[in-house]
């Protein structure tokens, strides 16, 4: 491992999704979509691509495609950033229609306290979103957004774990292994994109895609969502989860 930052033996990396594994956003971004379609195109979206585990870059370029755009750099640049701009015009909305799933902010805290545990995210949003989506439901304290991974890294989600490992080995100045990252997500795809890098993977049935099917695709673990808070530690960090369950008593004394 390279230098700098010390790190407690049970050292991990855990790498969250974003929609549907800490937050709802109730079809907002949707609605960001088609506004920004028709900005860009000129005539409404009669169709959109299918946006799960998708990155925004894939989900933009297919969405071009189904109406027959050629989703050529400068195209598909001008619409994911109107994309942007539409989501963040929505801002309020998304704090009204859209909430935090259960459990989350307690298991984004007490995984903070837990000695060497690092949290960011590995994310289908492009990078502005995802900020924008965890600034508007105050999830964003514990999470490194420097040593994450976003929809504007790759179109194939699968490339996003490389950029995350990059970034986290800048930003802490230590390099990750695949045994000591975990990805947290919904969707089979988060679950392909751990696979590819031999990365942990704990699965959450809070989307669209049932824990059969979670199993079957390969997750490490699958939980129906995030509220029990000491089974999230348990599953991310597997035999470490008791040392650390005693070093947070130790602190809560």
């Amino acid at each position: 491992m390279g230098g700098g930052m010390q790190f407690d033996e049970c050292a991990r990396l855990i790498l969250w999704d974003i929609d549907h594994t800490l937050l709802d956003g109730s079809g907002v971004s949707r609605d960001a979509y088609s506004s920004a379609f028709a900005r860009v195109t000129g005539r409404p979206m009669s169709r959109m691509a299918d946006m799960t585990g998708k990155t925004d870059l894939l989900i933009a370029s297919e969405t071009l495609r189904l109406h027959d755009i050629d989703p050529d750099p400068g195209t598909l640049t001008t619409f994911i950033t109107a994309v942007a701009e539409e989501l963040e015009a929505r801002a309020d909305l998304l704090a009204v229609r859209g909430h935090v799933l259960p459990g989350v902010p307690e298991a984004l805290d007490t995984l903070s306290r837990v000695p060497g545990v690092r949290q960011s995210v590995l994310t289908g949003n492009m990078r502005i979103l995802a900020e924008l989506k965890l600034g508007v439901f105050g999830l964003g304290e514990h999470l490194d957004l420097d040593a994450g991974a976003y929809g504007d890294d790759a179109e194939e989600r699968v490339a996003l774990l490389p950029c995350a490992w990059k970034r986290a080995q800048l930003h802490y100045r230590r390099d990750f292994s695949a045994t000591e990252t975990v990805i947290v997500g919904d969707t089979l795809m988060d679950i392909a994109t751990a696979k590819a890098g031999d990365a942990r993977v704990v699965a959450v049935a809070t989307g669209s895609v049932s824990a059969d099917e979670l199993h079957r695709g390969g997750a490490d673990i699958v939980l129906p969502d995030l509220a029990d808070t000491q089974a999230v530690l348990d599953a991310v960090l597997g035999a470490n989860a008791g040392e650390a369950s005693g070093s947070l008593t130790k602190l809560s004394e």
